[in-house]
């Protein structure tokens, strides 16, 4: 298997982490223009040890519908499937980013970096 590339910066990082979110959570994902309105948008901090491996998550945001708060789960197991993540060693420290979560109806999520 190829090594993985290595990105150039941490907005490079992001857009790479969020395509792999996706690839590691087939059917739990959508690609297509964002549902208006979402059912939830939970916002988690993903700090990465110099390996890529996931050291912590932090909830930045959690939903406020109660029928929604259960996507905040949805999401940290998005990103635990999706785990190691590329390393960063040879990124400026710290070694974390940031994702807004967007679920639609069917509690399927497009992480807000591939809208960007």
């Amino acid at each position: 298997q190829a090594a993985p590339a290595l990105a150039r910066d941490w907005r490079e990082y992001h857009r790479l982490a969020a395509q792999q979110l996706v690839k590691a959570n087939p059917g739990r994902t959508y690609l297509s223009e964002v549902p208006e309105p979402l059912k939830g948008i939970p916002i988690l901090e993903v700090e990465l040890n110099a390996d890529g491996s996931v050291r912590q998550i932090k909830v930045q945001r959690r939903p406020r519908p109660a029928d929604a708060q259960h996507t905040t789960q949805l999401a940290i197991e998005a990103v635990r499937r999706a785990a190691p993540f590329p390393p960063v060693a040879h990124l400026p420290k710290p070694w974390s980013y940031t994702e807004v979560f967007l679920f639609d109806d069917a509690d399927r999520f497009k992480p807000r970096t591939l809208d960007e």
